[in-house]
């Protein structure tokens, strides 16, 4: 039998996960910031490199998430690592992270490089083709910069220093705004590229961040750092640490990719509707996502510490560190939602001056109460159930909820019941509350397999 959580354990764990989460929450918002300075600086340009380079936000951005899910797996291999004491496999696990984050990088640099071919399959328009080719064509240079960092990221982090990462990606966000005007407006001899020029700065950016981190990791005398060097004596690639890393990471990639392509799917889903609704959609859609930020990084730093124990074979720690995690979701998911509902008109106001815009934005902002808790909750149980290294499950789980209920249920609502975008953000409901059941379920039958297995 698990004892029940003390107030003691409970502040304990509480400090020690908001210590590894605060640095990984500004490094996510700094993530997050790239975006929306690309946007502000290609939108003073014209409405024209601006769409141009949404777009090639749009076809790159999943991709970049798809890598980067696959190579965090490096996470919990290194969490359970160390969680049995072996921190001579740090390196090793490291190493083989890296020599499949090349690969990837080197793959993910050709496919986004021929998706410009495609533009006019997917029916974008003839004058934004030309600018969002350039643009893609640049930030595909920054691919393989963006899998090895992301290798990086991992080892920090699970180690339990993310601080570094946290510098790195602040130091990365302020170097994003004088490479954009510079390439953007043709400074220094460069050629003035307009909004695809914000491709190349993420491109050198990338680049930036990974030759940092790996600097850092390389030369710093942090015991956590020293003691677990693995740019010397570079081991071969290894085929069976590999195919271990890509068996946990490949669900994990795809999960996030199921996630990440709903909510890109909802402005297309919604578009027929009119400019008013859309833009609504992607007011709510803005506010939330950077709320996303504070439960998603919550759900990392489950991860670490749930590895750990995972390793250890601690079960009563591990239930522990569960359940302060989950009352802590369900806390900041009620902040959250009561941010939202106090100022809900000052959030609309803020994205735009049309009354009908903000008004209806303000109705889509009511269904992003009920997203706030079953979108927290559905994301630290899979950041639970990734620290104990089970991925595939809750992959195909994501898989139906998002793909085969949410999505076909929103373009019914949308579409054929002409109860407007609303109808969206009701399937996104649906979705992520069944979600947020199948996975409990699921971490609940893992639950009792560990006891079964460890006692």
């Amino acid at each position: 039998m698990v004892l029940p959580l003390s107030f003691t354990d409970f502040k304990s764990y509480s400090l020690r996960l908001g210590v590894l989460a605060l640095p990984i929450l500004i490094t996510q918002f700094c993530q997050a910031a790239l975006g929306v300075v690309d946007s502000i600086m290609a939108g003073r340009v014209s409405a024209l490199d601006l769409a141009a380079v949404a777009v090639g936000s749009g076809i790159w951005l999943p991709l970049f998430l798809l890598a980067t899910g696959i190579l965090i797996a490096t996470t919990p291999l290194i969490g359970e690592a160390i969680g049995q004491n072996k921190h001579s496999q740090v390196p090793h696990i490291t190493q083989q992270s890296i020599w499949t984050a090349s690969v990837i990088g080197i793959c993910g640099f050709i496919i986004v490089n021929l998706m410009p071919n495609v533009l006019g399959l997917m029916g974008v328009p003839e004058n934004i083709q030309p600018i969002a080719a350039q643009y893609l064509h640049g930030v595909s240079f920054g691919f393989p910069a963006l899998a090895i960092y992301a290798v990086l990221r991992s080892y920090c982090e699970a180690l339990s220093r993310p601080e570094p990462v946290t510098v790195v990606s602040i130091i990365g966000l302020l170097a994003d705004i004088p490479l954009n005007y510079i390439f953007i407006h043709g400074l220094f001899g460069m050629p003035e590229m307009g909004g695809a020029g914000c491709g190349v700065a993420t491109a050198l950016v990338l680049w930036i961040n990974v030759l940092i981190l790996g600097a850092y990791t390389t030369f710093s005398k942090r015991q956590q750092f020293a003691s677990t060097r693995f740019f010397y004596s570079f081991t071969a690639p290894n085929r069976e640490q590999i195919t271990k890393l890509l068996k946990l990471g490949i669900p994990i990639g795809l999960s996030i990719f199921f996630e990440a392509s709903l909510f890109s799917l909802g402005a297309l889903v919604i578009s027929p509707l009119g400019e008013i609704a859309t833009a609504s959609h992607q007011v709510a859609l803005a506010v939330t996502s950077q709320l996303f930020m504070i439960p998603i990084s919550v759900a990392m730093a489950l991860t670490i510490m749930v590895s750990n124990r995972f390793g250890e074979k601690n079960l009563l720690a591990l239930r522990h560190v569960q359940a302060t995690g989950l009352i802590w979701t369900v806390l900041i998911a009620l902040v959250c939602m009561l941010g939202i509902w106090m100022f809900r008109p000052q959030l609309a106001a803020a994205f735009t001056d049309n009354p009908e815009l903000r008004a209806q934005a303000m109705h889509l902002l009511i269904f992003a109460l009920a997203y706030q808790l079953f979108d927290g909750w559905q994301v630290n149980v899979a950041g639970i159930l990734r620290g104990m290294q089970d991925t595939t499950i809750p992959m195909w789980v994501t898989l139906f909820c998002y793909w085969m209920v949410a999505l076909p249920l929103g373009v019914y609502l949308v579409r054929f019941t002409g109860i407007g975008a609303q109808g969206f953000w009701m399937a996104l409901i649906t979705g992520l509350f069944l979600s947020s059941i199948l996975l409990t379920l699921r971490l609940r039958y893992q639950q009792r397999r560990l006891t079964a297995i460890w006692t």
